[in-house]
């Protein structure tokens, strides 16, 4: 194809054929698409959590057995997504999205009609790895398409991933309440399907290009990944002897460590290592670790909090926490628009410093023994608009580096903001059993300040360019 023929170009050499560049109204409808997707596959995350009782009791199983509904989606979500992205390199963004959304959409309408709970809980697995081709692909597909408003778009992408958490657990409890739970994979299946059309029709395909794939790699850091987080989860799991979590996390950190010695120098690696530690990349990873941290510390402490010595009812409860994730999507396309106009890390390093304070008020204030409802409530506020300047600049940063130019680089980084969400909750599981839910914040902000931190290291390219996505 020659360039007078194609579209935006990226920097190594992938172009839009100039017969799919869209036009004003086809962007709009296309990037509505995109992050539609996106807020069904954040709210398909959380959306069980509320009728967990319900599912097991019509399967006459324990809850600690139905828990593993939510989990078996987060973790096969987590562990390919460094797989997805390379697949959308090798085969074409769009392709690939199209195809895992098809595979989504089954596996929702299979978990309606499951017979028995391991069933659920397998469907639920399936429909993590259809949701696994969904951020790094949609990331990928929005800068390579639309490079001249990354900075507005990820903000727009982070609002939607707000909007996600904000509407699973409420969507999820009505719809049961409703409907019964059966019900819920259903409205999913349908608006899956909905962007599935939209997304066929609208959105631009981008020519797909050669990925190196090195088996060896790819097993080690899909299953080094999966072991870590699977320890983690666990936490939760009081009939798990604790020996086994640290035995799974320790032999998925060997893991981890064998994919950096068979990646090491390799030129057929999954994501080469001198991408992985670029400065911009790895700052932005440090700071989504500790975004999705707070955020996986405050989804489950804040709720017991809120029902426990303030013994608030459980409707109460979502109504307050809601306040969260709504002001992280509220505030996420404005983050956006400053940070493209005076400096993402900037905006980043304020966003850290937020965190920090806010997880220090919180602490003070969940410290009481009955904590007061509006300084809790304020700080649920400033907790969103803090995650709000750190997810969209380190969202925009993680995409300006020439990781961001290959999938599996999106996926990785997608991968580390999952695990800060998990690593949030198992911090919580471990330390709220002893009653001191204020060191549970401290934590947080410990984790805030090393990334507070991290963003001081190295140095910035000068002009900083723009590395455009190389795959569709």
């Amino acid at each position: 194809m020659n360039s007078a023929d194609a579209g935006p170009q990226g920097s190594e050499g992938s172009t839009v054929p100039s017969s799919d560049v869209p036009g004003r109204r086809s962007a709009l409808l296309a990037v509505g698409a995109l992050l539609l997707v996106t807020i069904i596959g954040t709210m398909s995350n959380n959306i069980v959590n509320v009728p967990l009782r319900q599912v097991a009791a019509d399967f006459d199983e324990p809850v600690a057995y139905a828990v593993l509904c939510v989990s078996a989606f987060s973790l096969m979500l987590a562990i390919t997504l460094p797989l997805t992205g390379w697949l959308g390199d090798r085969f074409g963004r769009k392709r690939v999205l199209v195809a895992f959304l098809a595979l989504m959409c089954a596996s929702q309408l299979a978990a309606a009609l499951a017979p028995n709970l391991p069933f659920l809980i397998g469907t639920r697995a399936l429909q993590g790895l259809g949701c696994s081709a969904i951020p790094p692909l949609v990331m990928g597909i929005l800068i390579v398409v639309y490079p001249q408003q990354r900075g507005r778009l990820m903000g727009a992408w982070a609002a939607a991933n707000g909007v996600g958490q904000a509407l699973g657990p409420p969507v999820g409890g009505i719809v049961a309440d409703a409907f019964g739970w059966r019900a819920i994979f259903v409205l999913v299946a349908v608006l899956t399907g909905i962007a599935l059309a939209v997304i066929s029709a609208a959105v631009p395909r981008v020519e797909p290009r050669e990925a190196p794939f090195h088996v060896p790699g790819a097993v080690l850091l899909t299953g080094g990944a999966g072991l870590v987080l699977l320890g983690a989860t666990l936490l939760s799991q009081p009939v798990v002897d604790r020996r086994v979590d640290v035995a799974l996390v320790v032999l998925g950190v060997l893991l981890l460590a064998g994919f950096v010695r068979v990646s090491y120098g390799n030129p057929r690696a999954l994501i080469p290592l001198r991408l992985i530690g670029e400065v911009r990349f790895f700052r932005s990873c440090f700071a989504a670790f500790a975004q999705m941290f707070m955020l996986g510390t405050s989804l489950v402490a804040a709720p017991l909090v809120l029902t426990g010595p303030m013994g608030l009812s459980l409707s109460q409860a979502g109504v307050i926490f809601f306040a969260l994730p709504v002001m992280m999507a509220v505030s996420a396309p404005l983050v956006g628009r400053v940070a493209e106009r005076w400096s993402p890390r900037g905006v980043l390093r304020l966003g850290l410093l937020g965190i920090v304070l806010v997880a220090l008020a919180s602490a003070v204030v969940v410290s009481a023994e009955v904590p007061p409802l509006v300084p809790l409530v304020l700080c649920l506020l400033l907790a969103g608009v803090a995650m709000a300047m750190v997810q969209t600049p380190a969202a925009t940063g993680a995409t300006r580096s020439p990781a961001g130019a290959i999938g599996s680089g999106l996926g990785l980084f997608n991968l580390t903001r999952f695990a800060g969400s998990t690593a949030g909750a198992a911090w919580v599981a471990m330390i709220a059993p002893s009653g001191r839910m204020g060191v549970i914040f401290v934590g947080a902000a410990v984790v805030g300040l090393v990334a507070l931190g991290v963003t001081f290291a190295g140095r910035t390219p000068a002009h900083e360019p723009d590395v455009v996505a190389v795959a569709a």
